[in-house]
C-alpha cells in the first residue's frame, strides 16, 4: 500500500455473479434471473483474500459481516452496504476501526469541529453523535465524519469512522484504496473460470469457485516468492501453456539463460557501412 500505516487494512465487498436460472433454479435472485454472491475481504498489503464466503445473490452484503473474524488494531474499509451500526460496534468492541462512507438518511449531531486543510480536497472533520435513539442503542459514543470533496469525479464523499488519531487525510486515501476489492473481482471474472460453470448443482458451483480462488493464491505465492516482474495474468498464460509439461515450476516464468544471453547477442549486431 502507498498509505503509510501501521496497522493492518482489509477491505471488503461482494460481487454478484449471475447465472441461468433454468440452469440453475436453487440460485433464486429476481424472478427471471439467478445469481450468487461472493463476500470478499482483501488484505491490501499484499491484495490477497484473507476471507471469502458465498452466498444467495438475494442475501444482503451486511448478513456476511458477523462471519468474518475481526483483528485487533485492524482497520476495515467497507462500503456504504455494510453500515449496520450492531456490527460497526462490535468492531471498536475489539479493539478494531472501521472507515465507511455516511449515508445520507442517518441523522447525526455535530459535537467538535476540526480544523482541515482545504487545499487537500478536505471540507470538514467533525466529532459526531448518531442522533436517533434506536441507532444510539446500536452506538452509544462519538463518531468521526470527513467530508472529502473529489476533484476528478467532481462530487463530495463523506467518510464515518471510530479512528481519531490518524489524519483526515489518510481517512479519505484508505477509503480510495478500497478500489483495489473492486479489481480483484474484475481480474478474478476475466481471467479465471468464475462466470462459466461445468456443473449446475451448488456444491459444483461453489467448488469451482474455491479452485479458482486456490490459483489465485498460488499465482499470489508464486510471484511474491520468486521476486517475478510478469503480472498474474502473464504467469497464468505460462501456467496454462505449459500445464502438462514434466519440469520444474521455477523455469516456466524464468527465461532460459543460455536463449536469453543469445538473444541479448542478436539484438546488438549491426552491419558496419562504409568502413565507418
Amino acid at each position: 500500500m502507498a498509505i503509510d500505516v501501521d496497522n493492518a487494512v482489509y477491505a471488503l465487498d461482494a460481487s454478484v455473479i449471475d447465472l441461468t436460472l433454468s440452469l440453475f433454479p436453487w440460485a433464486k435472485f429476481r424472478k427471471t434471473k439467478g445469481a450468487i454472491k461472493l463476500d470478499a475481504m482483501l488484505d491490501l498489503r499484499g491484495n490477497i483474500p484473507a476471507f471469502l464466503t458465498i452466498t444467495d445473490g438475494k442475501v444482503h452484503d451486511v448478513k456476511a459481516a458477523p462471519l468474518i473474524p475481526i483483528e485487533p488494531d485492524g482497520i476495515y474499509v467497507v462500503d456504504r452496504g455494510y453500515v449496520d451500526f450492531a456490527w460497526l460496534w462490535s468492531i471498536h468492541r475489539t479493539d478494531a476501526f472501521f472507515v465507511t462512507r455516511l449515508k445520507r438518511t442517518i441523522k447525526w449531531t455535530r459535537v467538535i469541529s476540526r480544523p482541515v486543510d482545504k487545499s487537500l480536497g478536505l471540507r470538514c472533520d467533525q466529532e459526531i453523535l448518531l442522533a436517533s435513539k434506536r441507532l444510539q442503542g446500536l452506538y452509544p459514543i462519538r463518531l468521526r465524519r470527513i467530508s472529502f470533496r473529489d476533484q476528478t469525479q467532481e462530487r463530495t464523499l463523506v467518510f464515518l469512522t471510530n479512528n481519531f488519531s490518524l489524519p483526515a487525510e489518510t481517512i479519505a486515501a484508505l477509503y480510495k484504496a478500497r478500489w483495489e476489492i473492486e479489481l480483484f473481482f474484475k481480474w478474478i471474472k476475466q481471467n479465471l473460470r468464475v462466470k462459466a460453470f461445468y456443473g449446475t448443482s451448488p456444491n459444483a458451483v461453489k467448488t469451482q469457485i474455491w479452485i479458482a480462488m486456490t490459483v489465485y493464491l498460488l499465482l499470489a505465492i508464486l510471484k511474491e516468492r520468486y521476486h517475478l516482474e510478469q503480472s498474474l495474468s502473464q504467469l497464468l498464460h505460462f501456467l496454462e501453456v505449459n500445464l502438462f509439461e514434466q519440469k520444474p515450476l521455477i523455469s516456466i516464468f524464468r527465461p532460459n539463460a543460455r536463449t536469453f544471453k543469445q538473444k541479448q547477442e542478436e539484438t546488438y549486431k549491426q552491419l558496419t557501412l562504409f568502413g565507418v
